[in-house]
């Protein structure tokens, strides 16, 4: 009787995703229409603000600056996290066509909610964008992607494009409130997108909880190829951080500190990551999955601190004991999370992105309270925290009070807002595979015949499954 029902669910979105997606586009064409405009240093009026504001050369332009960062932060965001979740042997075309799909869709609506919160300008009415602003579109986008990565394999498009939208609303209220309200630091987004974006996709797959979902079993697991093509986003995303942590920090010794600090970090968490891998899996053999996501738990919990005087050797500190607890997260963790609180976490986002980025902004609370005129000189701490206007006279203790606050509040709209939202993904007209067949790209793409059979799974010690015992 279970298995006819199942069986029995459509996939079918020929009406649903087309609509959602020329009713969606026209909406940001129209959006954009009114509201978008270019900023001073993108606008044709550039060369009379340089004369304005005494600017001697277009290389001064922040396009200069900050455009390289966007590279390889858009590269991280496209291809990272995109191959980053191929590791499944049969949803390789969802991991990249998806993340594709989110992330094209959410940054247009991330410039739009950021902007309204942001660079309106309230004498035109106008969002005015600039390099900066494509960075942290990328950055917002960032939050669902990671999201998807608890839900990777049972979800459809459509869903993933209702995630993002809410998602992506959710991000920008919590940015506001974190970065302006409080008044937090957060350059790299432990708090406001890794602890975020992990806790709303955990919270929405516990909504969306599959009693049944063992009857894709066959499919929740990887061959040597789909593992290969994920350390290839690994690679990338591991290469690329430093720049996604740095990439909107002041100019300057700010993100200078934070390329060396968010550097060391993650080739600490690589070493710590590969030992503590060893040591838990029988004959000392690595897990494939370990390395993939593990060695970047640094980078996550760097985010908040990369740019405070933290120091070289602290920051390998910060990687050397993410790098172990990402890795037991994988081992032990989530299989007692699906065990016991109904959490099937399809990628592990609680250990690579939720856990490090609360510690990451937790760390970011402690080296602000700590820091003192000796260390960074009383320029210094204006410049780094941001000490002026109507902040000019909050002292290092209270700052750091209000960075343990805006992480608490990143993980509260994470869990609520997702709780919300999967309720909403929940009901029963979204198109979603069933429970026998999730996790395979043939639900929603046309995928070439293939030959060969679908192997035997790999029963890694992996997102969801313990390693099979040696014999």
């Amino acid at each position: 009787m279970i298995s006819k029902k199942i069986t029995s669910w459509s996939t079918n979105v020929r009406v649903s995703l087309p609509a959602v997606c020329f009713v969606w586009q026209i909406a940001m064409i129209v959006l954009f229409g009114v509201f978008i405009r270019y900023n001073e240093e993108a606008d044709t009026h550039w060369q009379e603000f340089r004369r304005e504001n005494n600017i001697s050369s277009d290389i001064e332009n922040d396009f200069y600056f900050r455009y390289p960062s966007f590279q390889d932060v858009h590269v991280m965001i496209f291809v990272g996290f995109g191959f980053l979740m191929t590791f499944l042997k049969r949803y390789s075309f969802g991991a990249v066509g998806f993340n594709f799909l989110v992330a094209a869709f959410g940054i247009q609506w991330a410039l739009l909610m950021q902007g309204w919160f942001h660079t309106l300008d309230p004498a035109t009415g106008k969002i005015l964008i600039g390099v900066e602003n494509l960075i942290n579109a990328d950055f917002c986008v960032a939050g669902c992607l990671i999201a998807y990565g608890a839900l990777l394999g049972k979800v459809s498009p459509v869903q993933l494009l209702v995630l993002t939208l809410f998602g992506v609303t959710l991000f920008a209220v919590e940015e506001y409130i974190i970065l302006d309200l409080l008044h937090a630091r957060d350059a790299g987004g432990s708090m406001v997108i890794h602890a975020f974006g992990g806790y709303y996709g955990l919270a929405i797959s516990w909504v969306l909880y599959r009693p049944n979902l063992n009857l894709s079993k066959r499919l929740n697991g990887s061959v040597y190829h789909s593992d290969v093509f994920a350390m290839i986003g690994t690679l990338f995303l591991w290469m690329f951080w430093p720049s996604f942590n740095s990439a909107i920090t002041d100019h300057g010794d700010g993100q200078h500190r934070a390329a060396i600090n968010t550097y060391l970090a993650l080739a600490s968490s690589v070493l710590t990551a590969v030992g503590i891998s060893s040591v838990t899996q029988k004959k000392g053999k690595l897990d494939m999955v370990h390395i993939q996501n593990a060695t970047l738990a640094g980078g996550v919990a760097m985010g908040t601190a990369a740019e405070f005087m933290i120091t070289p050797y602290g920051s390998l500190i910060v990687g050397f004991c993410c790098g172990m607890i990402s890795t037991f997260g994988y081992v032990f963790v989530t299989p007692l999370l699906e065990k016991y609180l109904k959490l099937q976490d399809t990628c592990g986002v609680h250990n690579l992105h939720a856990v490090p980025g609360m510690l990451g902004g937790f760390i970011g609370a402690i080296v602000a309270a700590s820091a003192t005129e000796e260390v960074y000189s009383r320029e210094g701490l204006i410049n780094t925290f941001d000490f002026e206007g109507d902040f000019a006279d909050r002292t290092v203790g209270t700052q750091g009070g209000f960075q343990a606050a805006a992480c608490c509040v990143a993980i509260a709209f994470g869990i609520v807002g997702g709780g919300c939202v999967g309720l909403v993904l929940k009901i029963p007209i979204w198109g979603d595979p069933a429970d026998d067949n999730c996790y395979d790209d043939e639900a929603y793409w046309e995928v070439p015949e293939d030959d060969e059979s679908i192997p035997p799974i790999l029963e890694y010690n992996n997102h969801m499954i313990h390693k099979l015992p040696d014999l």
